[in-house]
Protein backbone atom coordinates (compact mmCIF):
# COMPACT_ATOMS: atom_id res chain seq x y z
CA UNK A 1 0.00 0.00 0.00
CA UNK A 2 2.81 2.38 0.87
CA UNK A 3 4.57 1.74 -2.44
CA UNK A 4 1.37 2.33 -4.43
CA UNK A 5 0.48 5.63 -2.75
CA UNK A 6 2.88 7.88 -4.71
CA UNK A 7 1.66 6.33 -8.00
CA UNK A 8 -1.96 7.13 -7.17
CA UNK A 9 -1.03 10.69 -6.24
CA UNK A 10 0.72 11.22 -9.58
CA UNK A 11 -2.20 9.76 -11.51
CA UNK A 12 -4.60 12.05 -9.70
CA UNK A 13 -2.43 15.06 -10.48
CA UNK A 14 -2.25 14.11 -14.16
CA UNK A 15 -6.02 13.76 -14.34
CA UNK A 16 -6.49 17.14 -12.70
CA UNK A 17 -4.17 18.85 -15.17
CA UNK A 18 -5.77 17.09 -18.14
CA UNK A 19 -9.23 18.20 -16.99
CA UNK A 20 -8.16 21.82 -16.55
CA UNK A 21 -6.42 21.88 -19.93
CA UNK A 22 -9.49 20.36 -21.58
CA UNK A 23 -11.79 23.01 -20.12
CA UNK A 24 -9.33 25.79 -20.95
CA UNK A 25 -9.15 24.57 -24.55
CA UNK A 26 -12.91 24.95 -24.94
CA UNK A 27 -12.61 28.66 -24.15
CA UNK A 28 -16.18 30.05 -23.79
CA UNK A 29 -17.94 26.74 -24.56
CA UNK A 30 -18.82 24.97 -21.29
CA UNK A 31 -18.78 21.17 -21.10
CA UNK A 32 -21.15 18.63 -19.61
CA UNK A 33 -20.03 15.80 -17.37
CA UNK A 34 -20.56 13.23 -20.12
CA UNK A 35 -18.41 15.20 -22.56
CA UNK A 36 -15.61 15.54 -20.03
CA UNK A 37 -15.76 11.87 -19.08
CA UNK A 38 -15.66 10.75 -22.72
CA UNK A 39 -12.92 13.19 -23.77
CA UNK A 40 -10.61 12.21 -20.91
CA UNK A 41 -11.58 8.51 -20.84
CA UNK A 42 -12.45 8.90 -17.17
CA UNK A 43 -15.27 7.18 -15.24
CA UNK A 44 -18.14 9.60 -14.72
CA UNK A 45 -18.07 9.09 -10.97
CA UNK A 46 -14.37 10.02 -10.86
CA UNK A 47 -14.87 12.98 -13.19
CA UNK A 48 -17.79 14.25 -11.11
CA UNK A 49 -15.85 13.98 -7.84
CA UNK A 50 -12.86 15.77 -9.35
CA UNK A 51 -15.03 18.50 -10.84
CA UNK A 52 -16.82 19.17 -7.55
CA UNK A 53 -13.47 19.39 -5.76
CA UNK A 54 -12.12 21.87 -8.33
CA UNK A 55 -15.34 23.90 -8.23
CA UNK A 56 -14.95 24.20 -4.47
CA UNK A 57 -11.38 25.44 -4.90
CA UNK A 58 -12.27 27.93 -7.66
CA UNK A 59 -10.34 26.19 -10.44
CA UNK A 60 -13.55 25.18 -12.22
CA UNK A 61 -16.88 26.99 -12.35
CA UNK A 62 -20.34 25.53 -12.93
CA UNK A 63 -23.70 26.93 -13.93
CA UNK A 64 -26.51 27.21 -11.33
CA UNK A 65 -27.83 23.76 -12.29
CA UNK A 66 -24.43 22.14 -11.79
CA UNK A 67 -24.51 20.50 -15.24
CA UNK A 68 -22.16 22.77 -17.21
CA UNK A 69 -18.49 23.30 -16.37
CA UNK A 70 -15.83 25.77 -17.46
CA UNK A 71 -12.41 26.98 -16.37
CA UNK A 72 -12.44 28.95 -13.12
CA UNK A 73 -10.93 32.22 -11.97
CA UNK A 74 -8.06 30.53 -10.10
CA UNK A 75 -6.60 29.52 -13.44
CA UNK A 76 -6.52 33.19 -14.45
CA UNK A 77 -4.67 34.12 -11.27
CA UNK A 78 -2.00 31.48 -11.86
CA UNK A 79 -1.65 32.44 -15.51
CA UNK A 80 -1.28 36.10 -14.61
CA UNK A 81 1.37 35.28 -12.03
CA UNK A 82 3.36 33.46 -14.72
CA UNK A 83 3.34 36.58 -16.89
CA UNK A 84 4.13 38.82 -13.93
CA UNK A 85 7.12 36.69 -12.93
CA UNK A 86 8.59 36.29 -16.41
CA UNK A 87 11.83 38.32 -16.51
CA UNK A 88 11.86 38.68 -20.30
CA UNK A 89 8.45 40.21 -20.96
CA UNK A 90 9.28 43.69 -19.61
CA UNK A 91 12.35 43.76 -21.85
CA UNK A 92 10.63 42.49 -25.01
CA UNK A 93 7.24 44.20 -24.95
CA UNK A 94 8.64 47.71 -25.64
CA UNK A 95 10.09 46.33 -28.88
CA UNK A 96 6.62 45.11 -29.87
CA UNK A 97 5.34 48.61 -29.17
CA UNK A 98 8.05 50.04 -31.44
CA UNK A 99 7.17 47.61 -34.23
CA UNK A 100 3.50 48.48 -34.07
CA UNK A 101 4.25 52.21 -34.00
CA UNK A 102 6.48 51.87 -37.06
CA UNK A 103 4.35 49.51 -39.16
CA UNK A 104 0.87 49.48 -37.55
CA UNK A 105 0.44 45.73 -37.90
CA UNK A 106 -0.35 43.19 -35.18
CA UNK A 107 2.72 41.76 -33.44
CA UNK A 108 3.02 38.79 -31.08
CA UNK A 109 5.48 37.21 -28.68
CA UNK A 110 5.13 33.43 -28.42
CA UNK A 111 6.85 30.64 -26.49
CA UNK A 112 7.24 26.99 -27.47
CA UNK A 113 5.51 24.67 -24.98
CA UNK A 114 5.46 21.02 -25.97
CA UNK A 115 3.81 20.83 -29.38
CA UNK A 116 2.14 24.23 -29.01
CA UNK A 117 2.91 27.90 -29.21
CA UNK A 118 1.59 29.95 -26.29
CA UNK A 119 0.99 33.64 -26.89
CA UNK A 120 2.57 35.72 -24.12
CA UNK A 121 2.03 39.25 -25.47
CA UNK A 122 0.19 40.91 -28.35
CA UNK A 123 0.14 44.43 -29.73
CA UNK A 124 -2.83 44.95 -32.03
CA UNK A 125 -2.85 47.00 -35.20
CA UNK A 126 -4.99 50.12 -35.06
CA UNK A 127 -6.23 49.39 -38.59
CA UNK A 128 -8.63 46.70 -37.41
CA UNK A 129 -9.99 45.39 -34.13
CA UNK A 130 -9.82 41.81 -32.91
CA UNK A 131 -12.66 40.58 -30.72
CA UNK A 132 -10.57 38.04 -28.75
CA UNK A 133 -7.35 38.58 -26.83
CA UNK A 134 -4.64 36.17 -27.97
CA UNK A 135 -2.63 36.25 -24.73
CA UNK A 136 -2.71 32.76 -23.23
CA UNK A 137 -3.98 31.20 -26.45
CA UNK A 138 -2.36 27.95 -27.61
CA UNK A 139 -1.97 26.86 -31.22
CA UNK A 140 -0.11 23.91 -32.78
CA UNK A 141 3.44 25.05 -33.44
CA UNK A 142 3.51 23.47 -36.92
CA UNK A 143 0.63 25.71 -38.07
CA UNK A 144 2.06 29.07 -36.99
CA UNK A 145 4.96 31.22 -38.12
CA UNK A 146 6.01 31.56 -34.46
CA UNK A 147 6.13 27.80 -34.11
CA UNK A 148 7.94 27.22 -37.38
CA UNK A 149 10.60 29.77 -36.46
CA UNK A 150 11.28 27.78 -33.28
CA UNK A 151 10.85 24.28 -34.73
CA UNK A 152 13.48 25.16 -37.33
CA UNK A 153 15.92 25.62 -34.44
CA UNK A 154 15.37 22.00 -33.38
CA UNK A 155 17.06 19.02 -35.04
CA UNK A 156 16.20 15.32 -35.15
CA UNK A 157 14.68 13.86 -32.02
CA UNK A 158 14.41 17.28 -30.38
CA UNK A 159 12.21 18.50 -33.24
CA UNK A 160 10.12 15.34 -33.06
CA UNK A 161 9.28 16.12 -29.44
CA UNK A 162 7.50 19.30 -30.56
CA UNK A 163 5.56 17.91 -33.53
CA UNK A 164 2.56 15.58 -33.02
CA UNK A 165 2.40 12.32 -34.97
CA UNK A 166 -0.75 13.50 -36.76
CA UNK A 167 -0.85 17.02 -38.21
CA UNK A 168 -4.45 18.20 -38.07
CA UNK A 169 -5.79 20.88 -40.42
CA UNK A 170 -6.83 24.19 -38.89
CA UNK A 171 -7.62 25.65 -42.32
CA UNK A 172 -7.45 24.38 -45.88
CA UNK A 173 -3.89 25.77 -46.05
CA UNK A 174 -2.47 23.92 -43.03
CA UNK A 175 0.50 21.68 -43.83
CA UNK A 176 -0.41 18.12 -42.79
CA UNK A 177 2.47 16.23 -44.48
CA UNK A 178 5.46 15.82 -42.14
CA UNK A 179 7.95 15.59 -45.02
CA UNK A 180 6.67 18.85 -46.49
CA UNK A 181 6.82 20.50 -43.07
CA UNK A 182 10.42 19.35 -42.47
CA UNK A 183 11.47 20.64 -45.88
CA UNK A 184 9.93 24.01 -45.11
CA UNK A 185 11.58 24.13 -41.67
CA UNK A 186 14.97 23.47 -43.27
CA UNK A 187 14.37 26.48 -45.53
CA UNK A 188 13.36 28.57 -42.51
CA UNK A 189 16.59 27.66 -40.74
CA UNK A 190 18.64 28.88 -43.73
CA UNK A 191 16.80 32.13 -44.46
CA UNK A 192 16.29 33.14 -40.80
CA UNK A 193 12.54 33.74 -40.71
CA UNK A 194 9.34 31.72 -40.95
CA UNK A 195 5.98 32.35 -42.59
CA UNK A 196 2.55 30.81 -42.51
CA UNK A 197 0.12 31.40 -45.33
CA UNK A 198 -3.36 31.30 -43.76
CA UNK A 199 -2.41 28.05 -42.05
CA UNK A 200 -4.15 28.78 -38.75
CA UNK A 201 -6.37 31.74 -39.65
CA UNK A 202 -7.97 32.20 -43.05
CA UNK A 203 -7.22 35.55 -44.66
CA UNK A 204 -4.08 36.21 -42.58
CA UNK A 205 -0.40 35.70 -43.35
CA UNK A 206 2.20 35.74 -40.58
CA UNK A 207 5.97 36.14 -40.42
CA UNK A 208 8.21 35.34 -37.45
CA UNK A 209 11.83 35.28 -36.28
CA UNK A 210 13.33 33.37 -33.35
CA UNK A 211 14.80 35.30 -30.43
CA UNK A 212 18.33 33.97 -30.05
CA UNK A 213 19.00 34.79 -26.41
CA UNK A 214 19.15 31.07 -25.61
CA UNK A 215 19.81 28.00 -27.73
CA UNK A 216 17.75 26.46 -29.01
CA UNK A 217 15.48 29.48 -29.08
CA UNK A 218 12.31 29.17 -26.98
CA UNK A 219 10.63 32.49 -27.89
CA UNK A 220 9.81 34.21 -31.17
CA UNK A 221 8.13 37.39 -32.38
CA UNK A 222 5.76 37.63 -35.32
CA UNK A 223 3.63 39.93 -37.43
CA UNK A 224 0.10 39.11 -38.62
CA UNK A 225 -1.14 40.82 -41.80
CA UNK A 226 -4.44 40.46 -43.70
CA UNK A 227 -3.64 39.01 -47.12
CA UNK A 228 -5.83 41.53 -48.93
CA UNK A 229 -3.40 44.35 -48.18
CA UNK A 230 -0.09 42.50 -48.22
CA UNK A 231 2.22 43.41 -51.11
CA UNK A 232 5.70 42.01 -51.87
CA UNK A 233 7.28 45.28 -50.71
CA UNK A 234 5.23 45.31 -47.52
CA UNK A 235 6.32 41.74 -46.82
CA UNK A 236 9.99 42.68 -47.24
CA UNK A 237 9.57 45.69 -44.93
CA UNK A 238 7.93 43.57 -42.24
CA UNK A 239 10.50 40.77 -42.41
CA UNK A 240 13.39 43.25 -42.34
CA UNK A 241 11.89 44.97 -39.30
CA UNK A 242 11.35 41.67 -37.48
CA UNK A 243 14.90 40.53 -38.12
CA UNK A 244 16.36 43.86 -37.00
CA UNK A 245 14.30 43.91 -33.82
CA UNK A 246 14.95 40.22 -33.20
CA UNK A 247 18.69 40.89 -33.20
CA UNK A 248 18.24 43.82 -30.82
CA UNK A 249 16.08 41.80 -28.42
CA UNK A 250 18.59 38.96 -28.40
CA UNK A 251 21.45 41.31 -27.51
CA UNK A 252 19.45 42.96 -24.73
CA UNK A 253 18.08 39.77 -23.17
CA UNK A 254 21.06 37.40 -23.64
CA UNK A 255 22.99 38.57 -20.53
CA UNK A 256 19.93 37.79 -18.39
CA UNK A 257 19.17 34.49 -20.16
CA UNK A 258 22.75 33.24 -19.72
CA UNK A 259 22.12 32.99 -16.00
CA UNK A 260 18.55 31.73 -16.27
CA UNK A 261 17.65 28.61 -14.32
CA UNK A 262 14.80 27.78 -16.73
CA UNK A 263 16.40 28.13 -20.14
CA UNK A 264 19.77 26.48 -20.62
CA UNK A 265 21.86 28.39 -23.15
Amino acid sequence: MTEDLPVRKVKSAVRTVELLEYLAGRRDEPARLREISDALDMPRSSAHALLRTLVGQGWVRSDPTGTLYGIGIRALLVGTSYLDSDPYLPLIVPFLDDLRAALDETFHLGRLDGTDIVYLATRESQQYARTANRVGRRLPAYATSLGKALLAEQIGVERDRHIPSVLTSLTSHTITDRAVLDSQLDEVRIRGYAADDQENTSGVRCFAVPLQYCRPAQDAISASVPVDRLTPQRERDIVDALQTVGDKVSRVVRPLANGDRWFAS
